[in-house]
């Protein structure tokens, strides 16, 4: 019909299951689906906890073959995704359950999209790093089980990847990688280390931060056809529900979630959050900080981060994320004053909590009183990493696009020097 910006938006979501013991039913949730073999993706730390074992023995019950896949990599890279969808062809599986955080998550999407699909890793990833090739067989039914309350793949069309030969995270995007069901068993978040419960849970208030201040899908370019219609479309009168809830549920539960790991209140909270931000952020999309976060988190690998579990130095993705987050709020408010201001003062609870610095200063407190890194020289950066940080968030220019304000290189290189020292 000729209209020259976006007039139409889709909200589709996965299937949800909340509540203590709810990883219990999962044989009946996964032969519902006609799965008879399924491929159970985790790591070893689910395994040592007795998740892993609980599950198999709820899909066993039911009748239904596993195979376990616990070669997870925290942050999975191009290498350790091939080696997941070899085990699925291997196996000979017909469905997936993944248990674990977002590594786990993403792992089993990206299996199920090899598995089933012709061509290699590369020509899937977003462009320009990769050809954002789109999946041309069906997927087979995915069960996701997260263990963390943070990175909403659950939810998601999205699958994060790290690729070492470049130095930088992108990503595969597309409807075909959404989770058929997600499973949220409160008492799974219970084990979580506080340090994996602060930076999931900033992830958490920037997924919702970000998707509800990205630009609306009435400002954007209208879809060629239904079918191109991407899955990140902007902020619209659903995706602003669950992301106001998220940065609600945040801003009230984090910090005891975090400091009083045994606070049962406040770790389901943090699980429903984290449901809510991935529901919403899954049609409005994210912005800056997560373009950020992709080369922050990629280009340099020289420590292990406190309170991981893990055989590998790596930034994990909160970290990443947050600490750009309060410079690009201060870039992005004229854009939205309004919409910035609301988020402040739903994560403060603060009606006061209005202003340029509103948002910013909210999400600086708060990193601070969880105890992650503020800013970027924290996570091993200097003046010389900004201009290569710079260009290569701006590769991200599926993320880069949904900033409520017409964002440049330099702009973003402005924001990153902001991030250098202070939050």
């Amino acid at each position: 019909m000729g209209a020259q910006t976006e007039r139409i938006f889709t909200f589709p979501a996965t299937n949800l299951k909340f509540g203590p013991g709810a990883l219990d039913e999962i044989g009946s949730d996964i032969a519902a689906l006609a799965v008879q073999r399924a491929l159970l993706v985790t790591d070893p730390n689910l395994i040592e906890a007795g998740h892993a074992e609980r599950a198999m023995a709820a899909i066993q019950r039911a009748g239904v073959e596993v195979v376990m896949f616990d070669g997870t990599r925290i942050e999975p890279d191009t290498g350790s995704l091939r080696k997941a969808a070899e085990a699925a062809r291997d196996a000979g599986v017909d469905g997936y359950v993944s248990l674990g955080g977002g590594s786990c998550i993403d792992t089993a999407k990206v299996a199920n999209l090899l598995a089933r699909n012709p061509g290699k890793i590369e020509d899937y990833i977003n462009p320009p790093l990769g050809d954002g090739r789109q999946p041309e067989v069906k997927l087979n039914p995915h069960v996701a089980v997260p263990t963390t309350a943070g990175t909403g793949a659950e939810s998601t069309t999205v699958a994060a990847v790290e690729m070492p030969e470049h130095r930088v995270k992108s990503g595969i995007s597309s409807h075909s990688l959404r989770p058929t069901m997600a499973i949220l068993d409160t008492q799974l978040t219970a084990t979580l280390p506080p340090a994996v419960a602060a930076a999931s849970g900033l992830d958490v208030i920037c997924h919702a931060a970000e998707s509800f201040t990205s630009l609306p899908f009435y400002r954007r370019a209208p879809a060629e056809s239904p079918a191109a219609r991407p899955p990140y479309q902007g902020a619209n009168p659903l995706s602003d529900v669950w992301a106001e809830r998220a940065l609600e549920l945040g801003g009230h539960y984090l910090r005891r979630a975090v400091h009083s790991p045994d606070d049962y209140e406040a770790r389901e909270a943090m699980l429903l959050a984290a449901t809510a931000a991935g529901v919403g952020f899954a049609t409005a999309g994210v912005h800056i900080p997560h373009a950020c976060s992709y080369p922050v988190a990629g280009l340099r690998h020289d420590r292990l981060p406190r309170g991981y579990n893990a055989s590998h130095p790596f930034i994990p993705h909160g970290q990443a994320v947050a600490v750009t987050a309060p410079a690009t709020f201060r870039f992005t408010y004229q854009a939205c004053p309004e919409r910035h201001d609301r988020a402040a003062q739903l994560l403060t609870g603060r009606e006061g909590a209005t202003g340029p610095n509103a948002l910013a200063d909210a999400l600086a407190e708060l990193i601070a009183d969880v105890g992650m890194p503020r800013n970027l020289a924290e996570l091993g950066y200097s003046h010389t990493d900004l201009d290569i940080l710079a260009e290569a968030a701006m590769e991200q220019h599926r993320l880069i696009s949904g900033s409520p304000r017409s964002t440049s290189l330099d702009d973003v290189r402005e924001i990153l020097g902001a991030s250098l020292y202070e939050a």
